[in-house]
C-alpha cells in the first residue's frame, strides 16, 4: 500500500493548508478575478491566481528561474522537513520525482518573444524555463537527486497521471518514495487557445449548471510525498484510459471516462457503494459536464455525493489532478464538509440526469474519494484515496 506522508499546494483559495481549509468551507476563492488583459485582442475573462509572495530560484539555479518552478518551490516548502527525512532515510537515488505540467515556462518564452519581436531581449531567459521537463530537473536539482527523475504533459491529466506513476516506481522497487504532483502558472497561449475553441467564460465558471460557458483558468501548485510508511491516507486505487476519440472534444459515450473509473475501483477492491465522494472534473464546458454527468449516473446513480472545485481555483490545467487530489486529502484528514455546487448566482442545467450533485455542504460519511482527470486527446486518469480500514 502507498501512503500520503505528506502534502503541500497553493492556489487562488490560498497559499496554506489553513487557509485553503478555512475557504474551501466557506466557498471563498480570494483569488479569483476577472481580467481584461490576458486575451488578444483585449476582453474579459476570469482567471485563479496564487495572490503571494513566491520564493525566489536560487541563483546556482537561475537557468531555471521560472514562476512554475517558483509554485512548486512554494509547494516544497511546505513539506520539506518530511521530504529531508525521506532523503536521510533512503538516500539520494531512492527518492523519485514524478511531476506534470501543461504551461511549465511558457509565460517567460512568451515574454521573450515578444522582446524579441521588439528588438529587445529578457536578459534573464533561458530556453530551460520553458521546457515541458524543466519542473523535474528543477526540483530534482534543487535537492540533489539522483533518482528518477521526469515530467509527464497529458494535458489536463498530467498530475494525475504523475502519482500514478510515482506509484508506480516505488510498487516495482524503483524507489523507496516518490516527490509527486504538478505546477502550471497562468500565461496567455493557453487561455488564448481555450477561448479558440469557444471553451474560455467570460464568467466564472458554473459547472453543472443551465448557463455554463466553459472554463476559468487558474494557476498552482501542488506536492506530495508518496511512500509505503503507514499514514492516516492511501491511495487505494489509479485507473488510466486513453482513446483518442478527438483531439479536443471527450468521447459522447464516455467510454474512456467509464473505463479509467472501472480500473480505479478493481485496482482498490472497490464497488461504486463503496465511494464516499466523487470530485468531479467540471470544467463547465457543455460536453464535458453533460458527459461527465451521464457516466456518473451510470456507474453510481444519485447515490455517491459529488462536486466540482473549479470554480473555486480556475482550472489549473497540468496541476488540476494533484491539485484536486490535495483538495481530497484535506477532507479526509481534517474531516471537512464535502464542498457545494455553487448555485447561488445560477441554476442547475436540468437537461442532465441525477447524479448525486451537492447543493448544500454535507459530511463525509464514507472516507473513500474518488478524483476524476479528463484530458484532451481523451488522456483520462482516477484517483482513489481513502483512510486505510476505514
Amino acid at each position: 500500500m502507498i501512503y500520503f506522508s505528506a502534502v503541500g499546494m497553493l492556489n487562488a483559495l490560498g497559499h496554506t493548508l489553513d487557509e485553503i481549509a478555512h475557504n474551501l468551507v466557506h466557498g471563498r476563492a480570494p483569488g479569483m478575478r476577472q481580467e481584461h488583459h490576458w486575451l488578444t485582442p483585449a476582453a474579459p475573462c476570469w482567471v485563479g491566481h496564487v495572490d503571494e509572495t513566491l520564493p525566489p530560484v536560487p541563483l546556482h539555479l537561475a537557468a531555471h528561474n521560472s514562476r512554475n518552478n517558483q509554485l512548486l518551490l512554494a509547494a516544497l516548502a511546505q513539506i520539506r522537513p518530511q521530504v529531508d527525512e525521506a532523503i536521510a532515510c533512503y538516500g539520494r537515488a531512492r527518492v523519485a520525482v514524478v511531476l506534470g505540467t501543461s504551461t511549465s515556462g511558457l509565460d517567460e518564452g512568451d515574454a521573450q518573444v515578444s522582446a524579441v519581436l521588439a528588438g529587445k531581449r529578457c536578459a534573464n531567459y533561458h530556453y530551460y524555463q520553458q521546457e515541458l521537463g524543466d519542473p523535474s530537473r528543477f526540483l530534482s536539482a534543487l535537492l540533489s537527486l539522483n533518482g528518477p527523475a521526469y515530467t509527464l504533459s497529458t494535458a489536463c491529466s498530467s498530475s494525475a497521471r504523475a502519482l500514478i506513476s510515482g506509484r508506480r516506481l516505488i510498487t516495482a522497487g524503483l524507489a523507496d518514495a516518490a516527490i509527486v504532483g504538478g505546477a502550471d502558472s497562468l500565461s496567455r497561449m493557453p487561455i488564448n487557445g481555450f477561448h479558440s475553441l469557444a471553451s474560455l467564460s467570460d464568467e466564472l465558471c458554473q459547472p453543472f449548471s443551465r448557463t455554463r460557458r466553459g472554463i476559468s483558468i487558474g494557476e498552482g501548485a501542488a506536492l506530495m510525498l508518496l511512500t509505503k510508511e503507514p499514514q492516516p491516507v492511501a491511495l487505494l486505487g489509479v485507473g488510466e484510459s486513453s482513446y483518442a476519440w478527438h483531439m479536443s472534444a471527450p468521447d459522447p459515450s464516455g467510454s474512456g471516462a467509464i473505463r479509467a473509473i472501472n480500473m480505479a475501483l478493481a485496482d482498490a477492491a472497490l464497488t461504486a457503494a463503496d465511494i464516499g465522494y466523487i470530485n468531479l472534473h467540471g470544467t463547465g464546458t457543455h460536453l464535458n459536464d453533460q458527459i461527465e454527468s451521464q457516466v456518473v449516473h451510470q456507474l453510481f446513480g444519485n447515490q455517491v455525493p459529488c462536486s466540482s472545485t473549479k470554480h473555486l481555483t480556475g482550472h489549473m490545467l497540468g496541476a488540476a489532478g494533484a491539485g484536486e487530489a490535495a483538495l481530497c486529502w484535506l477532507l479526509l484528514t481534517r474531516a471537512l464538509p464535502l464542498p457545494a455546487q455553487n448555485f447561488s448566482y445560477c441554476e442547475p442545467d436540468p437537461a442532465l440526469p441525477e447524479f448525486g450533485l451537492l447543493r448544500t455542504p454535507t459530511a463525509l460519511v464514507r472516507p473513500v474519494i474518488l478524483s476524476s482527470s479528463f484530458a484532451f486527446g481523451g488522456n483520462n486518469a482516477c484517483l482513489i484515496l481513502g483512510i486505510k480500514n476505514g
